[in-house]
């Protein structure tokens, strides 16, 4: 996995934001791709604060048990999976919040996020993300890696 793009050479001052989006997505990828030992699934749900909502690019709005028991199940159907995170932007900082923007591809989709992370003693949590398709005009070109990636 690598982070390109404005990020990369420092705009909008990612920092941490910007390492807490790329070690998600690699644990992520790591699971979905079959890569991640059965105890990796802790830190994937360490991640996601209690009230985790995820609005994905279809529109429908989970919860963060739903997100987890989907994970959960997923765990080795996209063999191969590669996830690239591009143009990570921090757009807010209040507190112990702060929110952040990126571009996901992967295979055959490419999705803008915005993410709201709390900072707390262990490290960033994730609180809300929510997703949207980017036009066919940016997406990878497709490939299948197996189930759901199509």
């Amino acid at each position: 996995m690598t982070a390109t793009g404005p990020a990369a050479a420092g705009a909008g001052r990612p920092g941490a934001a910007e390492a807490e989006i790329v070690r998600h997505h690699r644990v992520i990828e790591r699971w979905l791709s079959g890569e991640a030992g059965p105890g990796e699934f802790a830190a994937l749900a360490g991640a996601h604060a209690d009230g985790f909502t995820l609005v994905g690019p279809g529109g429908v709005t989970l919860t963060r048990d739903q997100v987890l028991a989907e994970l959960e199940r997923l765990r080795g159907a996209v063999p191969g999976l590669r996830i690239e995170i591009r143009e990570v932007r921090v757009v807010a900082e209040e507190g112990p919040l702060l929110v952040a923007t990126y571009q996901e591809r992967q295979p055959g989709n490419a999705r803008r996020s915005s993410v709201v992370l709390r900072r707390t003693e262990a490290g960033l949590r994730w609180l809300h993300l929510h997703e949207t398709w980017l036009p066919a005009s940016v997406q990878p070109s497709r490939v299948s890696h197996g189930p759901g990636t199509e």
